[in-house]
């Protein structure tokens, strides 16, 4: 499969997603139901994440299509502008349903969360719409009204890079960022993930489930800090089987993680005081992720050694 593939098989979950886990979010507060406000927010979550290798995939996507000398480079520039813009919102769309799957009653988060994820899905219909127009002459418009404004915020693609690498000490700064993001992250998950598994016994889980926040945190920093890094320099990532294992690591860590909380294995552990062991589930996915991140960290290392590994279509 090729990342031209890849991108035709990803880019439509972020667009259909957002609008799914919206319509959940919406009417959770017709029926005054929790149970559909906590699939909306764990929808809306996992559609961020998707959102990336959805986003990451497209430069391949790019490479394949420019050679179409029918093409217009122009349109492509545009749907990538407002890919940029989309991926933007959506990331902060996940991050508040992260903020508001962890503090549920807090009924400003929830207007927060539905009027960033109104925005995001009009921005994600747009990303499809200039998508489509690419090759579909048939259905292909002029912007105008609010399209037209919105296409105002949305960055230049060569533009945005030349501004992540106005420098290289700014590019030094995002790299230090990305690894304070990282050793907070590493460092709240992975002591949780330790004492699940049986060392440190002499810890209670809760108090030390009370730091997941600043391992949200530490992943909203890496999150952010990294897409910069590949927007600077997208085919240096793009054609990296180091980067794509990597993303893959990150996704199956998401996959564990709603494994964890969403079925009764985290209700098993959440009040586990000093002595007590963890359920042997609960030590399957302590392990695993442990395992995922220290994959993620070492991944990480060798992308600059796989540079150039994937032929680009």
């Amino acid at each position: 499969m090729s990342l031209a593939h890849l991108h035709l098989l990803l880019n439509h979950f972020p667009i259909i997603g957002t609008a799914v886990g919206l319509g959940l979010f919406v009417a959770s507060f017709a029926t005054k139901s929790d149970e559909l406000k906590e699939a909306g927010l764990v929808v809306l979550a996992a559609v961020a994440l998707l959102a990336l290798p959805a986003f990451f995939s497209g430069i391949g996507a790019q490479g394949a299509i420019s050679k179409d000398p029918t093409v217009s480079s122009a349109l492509i520039e545009r749907h990538e502008g407002a890919a940029t813009l989309a991926l933007l919102f959506m990331e902060i769309t996940g991050a508040l349903a992260l903020a508001g799957l962890w503090q549920r009653r807090r009924a400003s988060t929830s207007m927060a969360i539905l009027i960033v994820a109104s925005v995001t899905a009009g921005m994600m219909a747009r990303v499809g719409n200039t998508g489509g127009d690419i090759r579909h002459t048939e259905i292909r418009t002029q912007d105008s009204g609010i399209s037209a404004v919105i296409h105002h915020f949305e960055p230049a693609p060569g533009k945005l890079r030349d501004l992540i690498l106005i420098n290289k000490w700014w590019w030094a700064f995002m790299m230090d960022l990305h690894f304070i993001g990282l050793a907070l992250l590493i460092g709240t998950v992975g002591i949780l993930n330790i004492r699940m598994l049986g060392f440190a016994k002499a810890f209670p889980i809760a108090p030390l489930h009370r730091l997941m926040p600043w391992a949200l945190a530490g992943f909203g920093v890496n999150t952010l800090t990294g897409v910069l890094a590949f927007i600077g320099m997208p085919n240096y990532y793009t054609f990296d089987i180091a980067f794509w294992l990597k993303i893959l690591a990150i996704l199956l860590l998401g996959l564990n993680a709603a494994a964890f909380y969403l079925t009764d294995t985290f209700r098993s552990v959440e009040q586990l005081g000093p002595g007590e062991d963890a359920t042997p589930r609960a030590k399957f996915f302590a392990a695993t992720s442990l395992v995922l991140w220290f994959a993620v960290i070492a991944l990480g290392r060798y992308i600059q050694s796989y540079s150039g590994t994937i032929e680009p279509q």
